[in-house]
């Protein structure tokens, strides 16, 4: 650790990023608010006319040597009154700011540049770094559950998987996901960034906000700002954590016991003879024998400094991390550099870069279907043959002994990810009010992938002789893949800012260029005839193992790009009337004629009530301002199938006879529409915002209305020709969202902070393609009229109890029936159970969700607790629902139907009867949830702790993720994602753990 330290001030020492501290007068001090008391920390506290200077630290408190009598001390603070203080002969400086009400306020990141939050017409929300530095979550994105109104963050318990995202509902049936901006770039996703260096996050939701991003907004934008050195501070941080995580919530399947009980009635419920259990008398837990407790390790050391020509910072981060199942492990490293050089007032020059290496899950991820699928009854391991044991024969070809894949399989599969994220920018002020500035960014990744399948025996105690050796895996085989994805953006930007009397004006116009690219190769290979390759990765490359007559090949490839003008006015009036208009034009090499450019806009309006004279004369509102905004926005972020809408791949046809020849025919897979385009979304919203009884309580409410125009859909061709695409689909999102804040400095050593969220959210999909086309995917449909992605089928109305009940009842056409069947409700009244009487049976799509956040500061204590939920949605249970094979029973089954009156709900044990196991609300389950999503409590030591070893802050601190989920589903995980048409299915969904860590945080 010494030598990384060492090696990091020699870095910023050779930038030029160094600070000269006099050593005449040492100053010390208290910065508080002049409006209620309170501390505030991360105050600058600097010498006038140098860029030396101090923050305050977590009590408010301050340090500083000057070298004079002569010097003045600058205090000052975002959204307070500057105030400068000569020092004379004083050593303790005692500073009350007080607030400005024309001050600049709090500025986020918008489209292309910043802006003052107050300015602005739309629902931009900023978390700041802080707030998930310390959280455990390889993806920072994870952290963000529950924190933002309009925000969906569905997380995958697998190290480093990437969120299910989606802002405002899900907006189309081609893609959800919302544009990432890292420092300026754009981008699919932000694996590639350390939480810990991030300084804010932004989430832009409206049109106004959006608009400027052209055919990237409609599906949201989350905005990265990673953090960058502060005048006049030197600042070394290094922060660890490390701790286990382990499945809390388990999906409760039959013991052996209870197993064959089943079993056995099933098997003379379908007049077959009693199982021979002669060689399956173990009683096995599989979900024990496949979880572990993951031991994890989080660890980051950034250096940063600031002179008054150069600013520097560059943050290292590690990050180990097992998974819940045996062997699983992850990797990460990244490294983020970034570098501003100032030659004069008027120019500035810098340069930002990213580096990420990772060893993630690939193409062979341990899952946890087998485990809850394969039956008590069979023994883990044989001793006598060193085997692992083989399951019974009423499942063995559907389902492995668990541990054939997680043991015998381990560590199989070498893969790796390279990532380079930079930029390199230059910026000139002249005529005093303008500012030109010229980027380019660049994002190469790289990923290398290398896996084996080994030879597999197991043992069979059924094979007839000695020799009681199965062999599962006959043959190995070595895959390896390569791939690149080349990323190129430029933009060219000039910016007028001007204020003149009570107007205050900023235009933004400029032009950005954007590429990207991906290429792979892959090839696979087969062992010998008499030799199996190695288990030992220095053989795993196909080009000089196996079989050269088995070994195959195969590429892909694709780029695009896209053109752009773009144009933007902020304007207010007296800090009270503002308008937000922006504008932008795509092209892109897509589309073909009309369909290659478009054109997005939108305009916002906001008006601060607060500011008028009328106003003035009231104490409960401190600020008030009312806004809207109307848009037009676009939305390429569609699957891969229709990367090239214009452009239809080429399927196979009827072959031609020419003579003796047979020439294979082929024709375009759809009949693109000549005026093909991407799709928009027309959108808008009106809100609130205000801020009340001395700025302790803080409010925002807002109503939004999406339609999807124009979605890509497929129209059906007619008796036999091939179909057409065209922009035919409408989806509508509407809703409302809620969002308050209360703070209050009780006393100077406790404060509290109590928040909340909630939002609304109705999904529609208005028109599809022609009349009753369906797009049907397993149990998720969906169709003109109903939520994109909603469960279709029939309505469990209980259980034949005798045949005189069946006798009573609807006659079902859809199959054979008897006691001990679900019953289906005649939809329709038509005294038939029919097709038509399928309906709607569940939506994937939540009522609301929402979020809360309770934190409260005693002295140097700190504790922290994070909530959130959602409410209304249901889960599909897919992963049991199958004839194919006999798989264990979830212990629910002990309820079944067994005789009149033993059960209304749980269905007779008979897999021949195909009318139980038919799409249905006996598979629905309520997915709604409340999880105690984050607990923290740490320790901030005081500053007279910190002189004595020499540091500027030590914090150490426990923390609880996942801590407890209340639900009613019965999986592992309540928390489903899935794309676009279906979401909310579960397969036997990787579970989401408990992960209890320790960490301590320090700066030097």
């Amino acid at each position: 650790m010494k030598t990384i330290v060492r090696l990091l001030y020699m870095i910023v020492f050779l930038s030029g990023s160094f600070i000269s501290y006099g050593q005449e007068i040492s100053v010390s001090g208290k910065v508080t608010s002049g409006s209620d008391g309170s501390i505030l920390p991360g105050a600058s506290v600097l010498i006038k006319g140098t860029t030396t200077g101090v923050p305050t630290d977590a009590e408010g408190n301050y340090a500083i040597k000057v070298p004079s009598p002569q010097s003045v001390l600058v205090f000052s603070m975002i959204g307070m009154t500057a105030q400068e203080i000569p020092v004379g002969t004083q050593t303790t400086i005692n500073v009350a700011l007080v607030e400005d009400a024309k001050a600049l306020g709090e500025v986020v990141v918008i489209g292309y540049g910043t802006a003052s939050k107050r300015d602005l017409t739309g629902s931009i929300v900023t978390i700041k770094g802080a707030e998930i530095a310390d959280k455990p979550s390889a993806n920072p994105i994870t952290s963000l559950q529950g924190k933002v109104a309009g925000l969906s963050v569905v997380n995958s318990g697998r190290p480093g998987e990437e969120p299910d995202v989606r802002i405002r509902g899900t907006n189309s049936i081609n893609g959800v996901k919302p544009v990432y901006i890292v420092d300026g770039i754009l981008n699919d996703n932000i694996n590639f960034i350390n939480p810990a260096d991030i300084e804010s996050i932004e989430v832009l939701k409206d049109p106004s906000s959006l608009a400027i991003f052209g055919v990237r907004g409609a599906n949201g934008a989350i905005a990265v700002t990673t953090k960058k050195a502060k005048a006049g501070q030197l600042n070394v941080n290094f922060n660890s954590s490390v701790g286990i995580k382990q499945v809390a919530d388990r999906i409760s399947m039959t013991n052996a016991a209870q197993f064959k009980e089943l079993y056995n009635e099933q098997l003379s419920n379908q007049g077959s003879a009693p199982y021979n259990y002669t060689n399956w008398t173990g009683d096995t837990d599989w979900q024990d024998q496949i979880f572990q407790n993951g031991f994890l390790n989080y660890n980051n050391i950034s250096i940063s400094g600031a002179t008054e020509k150069n600013r520097f910072y560059m943050g290292i981060g590690t990050v180990q991390e097992e998974g819940i199942i045996k062997h699983e492990k992850y990797g990460k490293l990244t490294l983020n550099i970034n570098d501003e050089l100032q030659v004069n007032k008027n120019l500035k020059f810098g340069i930002t870069f990213s580096g990420y290496r990772a060893t993630p899950f690939g193409d062979k991820k341990k899952n946890v279907g087998g485990a809850i699928l394969a039956a008590p009854i069979a023994p883990v391991f044989n001793d006598q043959y060193g085997l692992y044991h083989t399951l019974p024969d009423f499942q063995r070809a559907q389902v492995y002994n668990p541990l054939v894949d997680v043991e015998l399989q381990k560590r199989t599969e070498i893969l790796r990810e390279y990532r380079a994220v930079g930029s390199i920018y230059g910026e000139l002020t002249f005529l005093k009010d303008l500012t030109f500035r010229a980027s380019l960014y660049a994002d190469y990744g790289f990923n290398t992938i290398r896996n084996y399948q080994p030879l597999v025996n197991v043992y069979n105690p059924e094979i007839v002789g000695e020799d009681k050796t199965d062999a599962v895996v006959r043959q190995t085989i070595v895959n390896q893949k390569q791939n690149i994805f080349p990323k190129l953006q430029q933009d060219y930007l000039l910016t007028y800012k001007k204020a003149f009397g009570d107007h205050d004006l900023t235009v933004l116009g400029g032009i950005t260029t954007y590429y990207r690219g991906f290429e792979e190769t892959s090839s696979t290979v087969r062992q010998g005839s008499s030799f199996p390759i190695p288990n030992d990765p220095r053989f795993w490359y196909t080009d000089n193992v196996g079989d050269a007559a088995t070994r195959t090949g195969a590429g892909s490839a694709w780029e695009s790009a896209t053109f752009s003008y773009l144009g933007r006015i902020l304007y207010n009036y007296k800090g009270k009337y503002l308008v937000n208009a922006s504008y932008r034009k795509d092209g892109s090499s897509a589309f073909l004629g009309k369909g290659r450019w478009q054109d997005f806009g939108a305009v916002g309006l906001g008006w601060v009530v607060s500011e008028e004279d009328f106003f003035k004369n009231q104490s409960v509102f401190d600020y008030l301002k009312v806004k809207g905004s109307y848009g037009v926005l676009g939305n390429q972020n569609i699957d891969d199938k229709y990367r090239y809408p214009a452009y239809p791949t080429l399927t196979a046809a009827n072959s031609g006879v020419f003579g003796e020849n047979i020439v294979a025919g082929l024709q375009n897979e759809y009949i693109a529409d000549p005026n093909l385009h991407w799709e928009k979304v027309l959108a808008y919203e009106g809100g609130v915002e205000f801020n009340m009884l001395k700025n302790r309580l803080s409010f925002e409410a807002n109503y939004y209305n999406k339609l999807t125009k124009d979605i890509l859909v497929l129209v059906p061709g007619i008796a036999g020709t091939i179909p057409g695409l065209s922009n035919l689909g409408e989806v509508r999102n509407h809703g409302f969202e809620f969002a308050a804040t209360w703070n209050q400095d009780v006393t100077d050593d406790f404060s509290y902070s109590i928040s909340g969220n909630l939002t609304t959210i109705n999904n529609k999909v208005q028109k599809l393609s022609t009349k009753g086309y369906d797009i049907i995917n397993g149990a998720s449909r969906t169709t003109e009229g109903f939520p994109i992605g909603y469960f279709w089928g029939y309505v469990h109305d209980g259980i034949y109890q005798s045949e005189a009940e069946f006798i009573k009842s609807p006659v079902s056409s859809i199959g054979e029936v008897s006691p001990g069947d679900i019953k289906y409700k005649d939809v329709n009244g038509d005294g038939f159970i029919t097709e038509a009487d399928r309906t709607l049976i569940g939506n994937p799509t939540p009522d609301f969700t929402y979020g809360a956040s309770v934190s409260a500061k005693y002295k140097g204590f700190d504790v922290g607790v994070d909530l959130n939920g959602v409410y209304g949605n249901e889960i599909f249970r897919q992963w049991n629902r199958s004839t194919f094979a006999q798989f264990n029973y979830q212990t629910e089954r002990m309820g079944r139907w067994n005789g009149p009156g033993t059960s209304n709900w749980e269905p007779v044990l008979n897999t021949s009867r195909a009318n139980n196991y038919l799409p249905s609300s006996y598979w629905i389950e309520d997915g709604s949830f409340f999880r105690i999503r984050n607990v923290q409590l740490g320790y901030n030591f005081t500053s007279q702790t910190l002189k004595s070893l020499r540091l500027k802050s030590l914090r150490l601190y426990v923390n609880a993720q996942n801590l407890k989920t209340f639900t009613n589903s019965t999986g592992f995980t309540p928390e489903i994602g899935g794309n676009t048409t279906a979401f909310g299915v579960d397969n036997g969904t990787y579970p989401v753990p408990v992960i209890y860590t320790f960490g301590i945080n320090l700066n030097f």
